[in-house]
């Protein structure tokens, strides 16, 4: 009987095959290296029964030999059949979950290949909602756009929309030749890999920064020189420089000794994560399969440098080549080379933007952030681990976090930015909202401090009260 529901299912399994193969009309040639493309998954094994695990990420080694990485998107897996051994022979052996779980991903992949969009995916908008979101979309360009407002119009899927907008505004799908269904599959991709849990790092915080990238690329000291490549390396970029976070820093991966801090021997641990993956989804999703080798070898390493420049502790090393470059007038922006590196002061600066934003968008943001922060303390703490640095909760208050983080990173890197614009009516407006937001954080701190000394004070108050009402009551 086992042999013949284990025939079953191969036949079952090759006419699947089968029709899959007719449904996307590919030769076998294309439909094998199609195959090759999507089974980017690692292999799962069992510790113990019961115990599910995978061997990392899945990296994939390309023909230019840069190691790409995706994050385990697996498909849905009932772990009761994983746990209840003993009550079905069919899954009884460590071979036999093995196969079950890689059906699993193959019925996963079968839909990749015939272009099905996973149903989460999909939203259903209300028509005032859509009408509201296109509204938004055609102000995509000002500094007061609320991306929150945009998230909650787009049922989440604000990342997604804003990217195949700004693709189509800036031409780059007729430039590139790209298929618009594989890019919808690829940036659905990019906005699932970022984790909704995070406080801060997650799709929404990349569509922020996506956003005022879209502004940056229009400033006209850069606009006048940019190539439709440098413009989609720059958007890239932005939506994909923090996908997959953790929600912790990367000291946190140090000391905990995480595979990721070992595999990039601790440097620039998150932003190389961040640069193989989105590598990885890239050639998942075939989206640059069509241009020519060379040209995607180039976009991979450019990107690779791009989002490692997000890394925070490479801060000075930008900022004074960036002055030595204003200092010394010899920025040549014809030259690719100067381009990409304000390319890179782009990203940067649209990465720490948000003390720039409006005083209701800038404190959400900074809210988040250090509720980010503030968990991995409270983690660190569980597991008695030394708390970094802004992760205290009962000492690093947000006030004091933001002005610290506005006075050290922010201002000198957007006071060199205004350098380079030449003053122009958006870098005024940001250093504008960079000083109000300050002073309001001051202000909040100054009523923090006051309010803890009134308290301190009423304290020792109470405290000299009973001692009297003790010595009274003493004989």
């Amino acid at each position: 009987m086992k042999q013949l529901c284990c025939f079953v299912t191969a036949v079952a399994l090759f006419s699947l095959l089968i029709c899959c193969a007719c449904s996307v009309k590919l030769n076998p040639t294309s439909f094998q290296a199609s195959l090759g493309e999507v089974v980017f998954f690692s292999l799962p094994f069992l510790t113990s029964p019961g115990i599910l695990c995978f061997a990392g990420d899945a990296r994939v080694r390309g023909q230019t030999g840069v190691l790409a990485e995706r994050r385990g998107s697996y498909p849905f897996i009932d772990f009761r059949l994983l746990n209840n051994t003993t009550l079905s022979g069919e899954i009884g052996t460590k071979k036999k979950v093995k196969r079950l779980l890689s059906f699993q991903r193959y019925f996963h992949a079968s839909r990749l290949l015939r272009g099905v969009v996973p149903q989460a995916s999909l939203y259903l908008l209300d028509e005032d909602y859509l009408g509201q979101a296109r509204h938004m979309l055609s102000k995509v360009g000002m500094w007061d756009f609320d991306i929150f407002l945009f998230d909650r119009l787009t049922n989440g899927n604000s990342l997604v929309t804003l990217l195949c907008h700004l693709f189509n505004v800036h031409g780059l799908i007729h430039h590139f030749q790209l298929d618009m269904v594989t890019l919808h599959r690829f940036l659905v991709m990019v906005q699932e890999d970022y984790h909704s849990q995070n406080p801060y790092h997650n799709a929404v915080h990349a569509a922020d920064v996506t956003q005022a990238m879209h502004c940056y690329l229009r400033e006209p000291k850069l606009a006048n020189f940019l190539t439709p490549s440098d413009i989609m390396l720059g958007l890239l970029a932005a939506a994909a420089h923090d996908v997959d976070h953790p929600g912790v820093n990367q000291p946190f991966l140090i000391k905990t000794k995480h595979h990721l801090a070992s595999l990039y021997q601790n440097v620039s641990v998150l932003e190389n994560h961040h640069w193989r993956s989105t590598i990885g989804m890239l050639r998942e999703s075939r989206l640059l399969a069509h241009l020519p080798k060379e040209v995607t070898q180039d976009i991979e390493q450019q990107l690779g440098s791009l989002i490692l420049a997000t890394d925070i502790n490479r801060q000075n090393e930008f900022l004074i080549r960036l002055k030595s470059h204003l200092d010394n007038q010899d920025l040549r922006l014809e030259d690719a080379q100067d381009r990409h590196f304000m390319l890179q002061i782009a990203l940067k600066c649209a990465d720490i933007c948000n003390p720039c934003r409006l005083w209701d968008l800038s404190k959400q943001w900074s809210e988040r952030v250090c509720e980010e922060f503030y968990r991995q303390g409270d983690l660190e703490q569980k597991f008695e681990l030394e708390i970094s640095p802004l992760c205290n909760q009962q000492k690093d208050t947000i006030p004091s976090i933001q002005i610290g983080f506005m006075t050290y990173i922010v201002e000198p890197l957007f006071e060199r930015w205004a350098q380079f614009t030449g003053d122009t009516p958006l870098s005024e407006n940001m250093l504008n909202h960079l000083r109000r937001n300050k002073a309001k954080w001051r202000s909040l701190l100054h009523k923090q401090h006051s309010s803890t000394r009134s308290s301190d004070h009423s304290g020792q108050v109470t405290g000299n009260q009973e001692q009297t009402l003790n010595e009274e009551e003493t004989p």
